[in-house]
C-alpha cells in the first residue's frame, strides 16, 4: 500500500499572508485541508503524513512532522515518519485542486510501467518558451512539443526516493522538486498528462482562481 506525504510547511511570502501558506483559508478551510481530504479518498493510500509549520494544529487521525528548512528536507522528515509503505506519493498542499482520480492515475502509471522509478503529473506547455541570458537577450526558442509543466502529485518507488534524499543539505536546498533528485541519482521518471487546472497557489490571484474553480466544482455536482 502507498503512503502519501503532504508538504504544508512553506512560508508563502509571495502570497502576502500573515501566516504560513498552508494555513491560509481557501473557501472556508485551511489550504492544506483540500489535498488531505482528497488523498483520504484514495483507496491505494494507507497512511498520510503532513509536514506542517511549527506549532500548527494537527488534524485528527493524521501523522504530522515539523517541516524542514527547505522543501526536500520536509519530504525527508515526513518519509521518516511514514512507517512502511511503497510507493510514496508526494504532494504540495499549495495545489488544492488535486483530485482523487489524478492521484490514482499517477500511482497506477508508476506501478504499471516497468523500469521506472517515479511518475509525475504534468501539463503540456502551450506557451512559446524562450531561453534568455543574464541581460535578457533571447538565446534560443525551445521546442514546446517536448516540454511539460511539472506538478504534483509525484509518486516514487520508496527505495529510489530514499536514495535520492540521502544527499547533503545543500543538494536538497537546490532541488525544485523530488523528481529532479531521483533523476540526479540515475532514476527514470514517467510523465502522466493532466490539465493546467491543478494550479499551484503562489499569489493572491492564484488563491482567487482556486476559489472560483472550487465553486464551479460544487455547482457541477448533481
Amino acid at each position: 500500500m502507498a503512503v502519501a506525504l503532504i508538504l504544508a510547511a512553506g512560508r508563502g511570502e509571495r502570497l502576502g499572508a500573515e501566516m504560513p501558506k498552508a494555513l491560509v483559508e481557501l473557501a472556508g478551510r485551511p489550504l492544506y485541508q483540500w489535498s488531505l481530504e482528497v488523498l483520504q479518498q484514495v483507496a491505494a493510500i494507507e497512511r498520510i503524513v503532513l509536514a506542517l509549520p511549527p506549532d500548527a494544529p494537527v488534524p485528527p487521525g493524521v501523522t504530522a512532522v515539523p517541516g524542514g528548512a527547505v522543501r526536500s528536507a520536509s519530504v525527508r522528515r515526513a518519509l521518516a515518519a511514514a512507517g512502511d509503505g511503497d510507493p510514496v506519493l508526494v504532494h504540495d498542499a499549495a495545489r488544492p485542486l488535486l483530485t482523487a482520480e489524478l492521484a490514482q492515475r499517477v500511482i497506477d502509471a508508476l506501478m504499471q510501467t516497468d523500469g521506472v522509478d517515479g511518475a509525475l503529473a504534468a501539463a503540456p506547455v502551450t506557451d512559446t518558451i524562450k531561453q534568455a541570458d543574464a541581460r535578457g537577450l533571447v538565446t534560443r526558442t525551445l521546442e514546446r512539443s517536448s516540454l511539460w509543466a511539472v506538478q504534483t502529485p509525484q509518486v516514487f518507488r520508496r527505495a529510489a526516493l530514499e536514495a535520492a534524499l540521502d544527499v547533503p543539505d545543500e543538494v536538497l536546498a537546490a532541488a525544485t522538486d523530488d523528481a529532479s533528485l531521483v533523476e540526479r541519482a540515475g532514476g527514470r521518471i514517467i510523465v502522466v498528462p493532466c490539465t493546467p487546472e491543478n494550479i499551484k497557489v503562489t499569489t493572491r490571484w492564484d488563491l482567487r482562481l482556486a476559489e472560483l474553480a472550487l465553486a464551479e466544482r460544487r455547482d457541477e455536482r448533481p
